[in-house]
Formats: C-alpha cells, structure tokens, sequence
C-alpha cells in the first residue's frame, strides 16, 4: 500500500484550549493561553480527497484530586464520597487500593469501591494513584533489563465485540520491525480468547518469571508478562471483578501496570468517556503514547470508521480524529475483524504473518504504525506525520519481507528451550 506523502508539522497545544486552525501548513502562531510560540498543523488532502486527521484538537491536562486528605481514609467515608459524586481526597484513591492488594477488603467493600468510582467517573489522579498501588505490590522486570525506548501494546479489553487479537498480532510486527515490545497482557477478559489465550495457542510460553521475560525481551526482542504472574496481589480484586460482570474501573488499570514500566505504547480503550483519564495518567508520566479509541466501540484503531485518538507527548495531551481512509485503508466491515477461540485466532495470526492480504492484515498493520508513531515520540524532533508515513511502511515490510513470521517462530523455539 502506497503512502500518499503530505506535508505536516508536530502538534502541540495548551491545556484545556480548543484548537480550530486557520493558519497554512507549517504556519507558527502564537498560542493566547499558553503565551508561547507553538507550532498547528493543516492536513491537507490526502488520497481520494480525504484526510486522515480532523485538524481540530483539544489539549488536556490530568485532573487532581483535592489537595487535603481529609478525614483519615475509611471504607464507610471512602464509599460515601463516591456515592455522593464527589472526588476523592488525595491519598484516599490509593489507601483503598492499598486495602484491596494486601487482602484487607471484603469482596462487597471492593465491588461497590469498582461500581461506585465508575459511577462518580474517576479522575486522572484518582486511576493513577491505583495504578501506582498496583504497581507497588508488582513483581518488577530486572533493573537495566529493559530498554529505555520499548513500547506495549495492549487495550482495555470490555468492547464485547469478540474481533482477532490485533494487538498481540500488531505487537509482533512492531518487533519484527526493530521496535522493543514488552506486552503487559492477560487471558480473555470480554471476548472468546485474549492475547494470552492466543499466544499460549501460537505456542509461546506464557507463564515466564521476570527474569525469563527480560531474556526473551534481549534475545528475541519481544517480551510477555502475564498478568497473574507479575501482579500475584491483583487476585484479591480479580474474582471480584469476574463476579461483578460489567466493566469498571479496574479495566483501566491493565493498561497502566505493565512490570516493565516501557515509556511508550499504543493503548486501547473501550470507553470513550474514560479514555481522557488514562491519557491524563500517561502524561503525569511523561510518556509518549497514543491512546486510542474506536469510533465503533473498539479498543483499538479501527478501519471500520474512524478513531479518537489522545496523543501524549511531554506532558500533554491532544485529541484527534483519526480517518484511516486518509491513508488509503478501504473501508472494513465489523464481521471482517471478528474472531473466534484461541485456535482460530492463532490460525488467523499465521496465515497475516504469512502474507495473507485483507482487512484484517489491515488492522494489523495500523496499529501496528501506531505503536512505532508512539515509540519516534520519545524523541523531541518526531514529526507527526513522517512517523506515521515511516510507521506504515516499517509495518508492512515487517509482513511482507516475512521477519514478522520469523521472529514468531524464535519467539516460541526460545520458550521450549527453557
């Protein structure tokens, strides 16, 4: 697939300002809000006469919590703030969760905590004091183990529309591509196989210790880390949120605890509303990642219609629509991406490593750009629109030259010999 080339510049904008550019391609402008010269982007046309983004943005910056902690953190004064719609006081978010991991709460006291704080819509700061408990209680990837500039690729999970696994598909062509991947993941959370279902169906081990995960990491360049395996502590919220049934707020938490802590990553989120709370996590983490969300409910980018996007760079976020038609991705049916059990799933993971053309190849094949755009954000000079030129071509050859298909098979000979 050629990619039509257009001219582009980074984007940035201040927090909480609606962008609506009228300037030329290129053009700078001064920012009222922020006060600082800051550069806009005019997509121009691009192919059939559309364009792949929607110039308009919103920048936002992460919510906080109060400021006092108020009354000492109890279960009966932690629920009552939430079920009267009000904040969390900083520290209480993470007190609770602290309660959860060290076995200290009763299954009702962490059911209503995940139905309450979903009701009330929890806060950036609110998820990312959970997700900083969570990672506390983790089993942690060996220091120096990691490298500074690898990437996960990973969803929420809970879109309940059951498609393929395209970003454990997308993660393995990333790395065939020369991207690190340390992909945080778990079995099936709303559809018939997950990404753990899938790769243990492929062949590779899934159950590895840390140390074991690094290794796979150095000498493969893709990781796995199992969920149950680095988070043991989680167990405790884990039963709860299977009983429980409908998405809550620890779907968000996945995404936000990989062991390995990489500092950039494509993340999908099934829930619109929440999505902006997790790209408010990432940027008070200063990563370079790119949360995404399907304008058909997916998790992932979608080329069934288009996406949101919230693009996190340097501590800030900008919010995009995100038209795959823009780069020439035809238009797929939702039953096109729609899998099956893990065996089937694995089967269609063989046969798009092995060439095979289609709209799944396709799906495949963004998100994968995506995750490489995430990963050339870690340097001040990307360009937004070159990486994804550079992202979709990388992505391609990955398949097409057939180190995606090769780097599968040494990925599964490297578990068998341990």
């Amino acid at each position: 697939m050629a990619v039509p080339e257009v001219p582009a510049t980074l984007v940035t904008s201040a927090s909480m300002t609606l962008c609506s550019c009228r300037t030329p391609p290129g053009a700078a402008i001064r920012c009222r809000a922020s006060r600082r010269r800051r550069f806009r982007s005019c997509w121009g046309p691009v192919g059939r006469g559309r364009r792949p983004w929607d110039h308009r943005r919103v920048a936002v910056s992460p919510e906080s919590s109060e400021t006092s902690a108020g009354p000492a953190a109890s279960w009966r004064h932690v629920l009552a703030r939430l079920t009267g719609g009000q904040s969390l006081a900083r520290g209480q978010a993470a007190w609770a969760m602290g309660q959860i991991m060290a076995g200290g709460a009763t299954p009702a006291q962490i059911a209503a905590f995940a139905v309450a704080m979903t009701m009330k819509v929890p806060t950036a700061a609110e998820v990312g004091e959970l997700a900083g408990v969570m990672l506390s209680h983790a089993r942690r990837m060996p220091d120096g183990m990691v490298p500074g500039d690898a990437v996960d690729i990973v969803g929420t999970g809970g879109d309940g529309v059951n498609t393929v696994n395209l970003s454990t598909m997308a993660a393995i062509v990333v790395a065939a591509a020369g991207v690190p991947v340390v992909k945080h993941g778990n079995r099936a959370s709303s559809s018939l196989s997950g990404g753990a279902d899938t790769l243990e169906a492929l062949g590779v081990r899934i159950d590895l210790e840390p140390e074991q995960v690094a290794r796979s990491l150095a000498d493969v360049g893709i990781g796995f880390c199992f969920a149950p395996v680095f988070h043991p502590s989680y167990r405790h919220a884990a039963s709860v949120r299977r009983e429980i049934g409908v998405p809550t707020v620890f779907n968000l938490l996945g995404p936000l605890t990989n062991p390995a802590s990489p500092r950039a990553g494509l993340i999908g989120c099934a829930f619109a509303d929440l999505a902006e709370v997790m790209a408010g996590v990432f940027a008070a983490r200063r990563s370079s990642v790119l949360v995404v969300h399907g304008d058909d409910g997916l998790d992932e980018l979608t080329t069934t219609t288009t996406s949101t996007i919230w693009r996190v760079q340097a501590g800030t976020v900008d919010k995009l629509t995100f038209d795959p038609a823009g780069f020439g991705f035809a238009r797929a049916d939702l039953e096109e991406l729609l899998g099956g059990d893990a065996r089937a799933n694995a089967a269609e993971v063989r046969a798009v490593l092995a060439g095979a053309g289609g709209p799944v190849r396709d799906a495949v094949v963004l998100n994968a750009a995506g995750a490489i755009v995430a990963h050339a954000g870690l340097s001040s000079r990307a360009e937004w629109l070159p990486a994804w030129e550079d992202g979709l071509r990388r992505a391609a050859a990955a398949i097409d030259s057939g180190a995606a298909e090769q780097l599968l098979a040494r990925w599964v000979r490297f578990g068998r010999q341990l």
